[in-house]
């Protein structure tokens, strides 16, 4: 695994060498090659892969509710004694986000943490459950992890983004179907022909550095899997230390609710919209949360047993049974539990509004405990 992680440092040192190499170059030919004409054509072209390339500066996303330590100091005293147990640095922000996730991201040019919780998941898990997944994010995104890293993190970022911006674009081009005798049918038809042949070329020229970036990007996540997997389980640990094991193999077992929580979450939006439009707009928050909670513990009583999982859940919930148990380090009693809902009573309505307003986004990979 070290040989794999030394590896990956030099192929994201290499992305980083060639990203300057080619802005220095870029400008070179620009500068000095301004008299002449393929010069700067050069330039630019080069000066397109540096921006495609470009190292990205996480911000936060401004569609989401943001809190700072001053906003909710219960939550963020909840979460300082969960990153204390987990060993790691407490997040800088909380935004809440209306998926079934939690997960913590990087912001600024000082990559400040930022802990996304998904309300669906937080109404849906009991308290210790709500800890065992907070913990599991924020050791998962420990320095521990490869991944988490700043100078592999920005290779990654940079290589899996500017795939997707030099990735080929099947809409743009035109389809001409028309009558023939139409008026100046031959010359639009014509500007057609030149418009597709043109972005033709470009997806060739095109070609080669994008199935270079895809396949460096690839070669970095295979080089980083070890140590990402490593990262999983010292994250099963440090959330059975801070909620309890029995809590953490609970919150493995539930992710299989992220599905029919966001579809219940759906058919709320959607009841909302259209069977209650005579109730006032501050109306429909006050028990969306409540209810989601409710339809988690109906799937969970109907559900009974252990749920079907794939091999790798399924290997750490058979590695951490076999851990001896712990007392939880983060307990939640009423009074804590009452100080945070109210904190999050403003953000948990621009949420709703949100989904009101965008919809809910289908759970396809539930990012509860990766």
């Amino acid at each position: 695994m070290k040989a794999r992680t030394a590896a990956a440092y030099a192929v994201a040192g290499m992305v980083h060498l060639v990203t300057a190499a080619l802005f220095i170059g870029s400008v070179l030919l620009i500068v000095i090659g301004l008299r002449t004409v393929v010069q700067p054509m050069i330039g630019l072209v080069l000066l397109g892969l540096v921006l495609a390339l470009r190292p990205r500066i996480g911000q936060l996303n401004p569609d989401l509710p943001t809190l700072r330590e001053a906003d909710a100091p219960a939550l963020f005293d909840l979460l300082g004694g969960i990153a204390d147990t987990c060993g790691v640095r407490p997040p800088d922000a909380v935004q809440l986000a209306p998926e079934f996730s939690v997960t913590v991201t990087h912001y600024g040019y000082l990559r400040k943490r930022c802990l996304v919780v998904g309300l669906p998941l937080w109404a849906a898990y009991p308290p210790q459950q709500r800890v065992a997944a907070i913990a599991h994010a924020m050791a998962y995104a420990a320095p521990r992890n490869v991944r988490s890293r700043a100078f592999v993190a920005m290779a990654l970022e940079s290589l899996t983004a500017g795939s997707g911006t030099m990735r080929a674009n099947d809409t743009a081009y035109i389809s001409w179907n028309v009558n023939a005798l139409a008026f100046g049918a031959e010359e639009v038809a014509a500007g057609a022909r030149t418009f597709n042949i043109r972005g033709k070329t470009s997806e060739w020229v095109l070609w080669i550095p994008r199935t270079a970036v895809a396949a460096t990007a690839r070669l970095l996540l295979w080089l980083t899997l070890p140590a990402t997997r490593g990262a999983v389980l010292e994250a099963d640990d440090a959330a059975a230390r801070a909620a309890s094991l029995e809590a953490v193999l609970a919150a493995l077992n539930d992710q299989d609710l992220a599905r029919p929580v966001c579809m219940e979450a759906h058919r709320l939006v959607i009841e909302t919209k259209t069977l209650a439009t005579k109730r006032s707009t501050a109306a429909p928050e006050q028990d969306f949360w409540e209810k989601l909670a409710r339809q988690a513990a109906r799937l969970r009583e109907q559900r009974g047993g252990d749920a079907t999982r794939d091999s790798l859940d399924a290997s750490r919930v058979a590695r951490l049974s076999a851990a001896p148990r712990h007392p939880a380090a983060i307990t939640l009693d009423e009074p804590g539990l009452t100080r945070i809902a109210d904190e999050l009573r403003l953000p948990e309505k621009a949420v709703v509004d949100k989904m009101m307003r965008d919809g809910v986004a289908d759970a396809q990979q539930p990012m509860a405990l990766r």
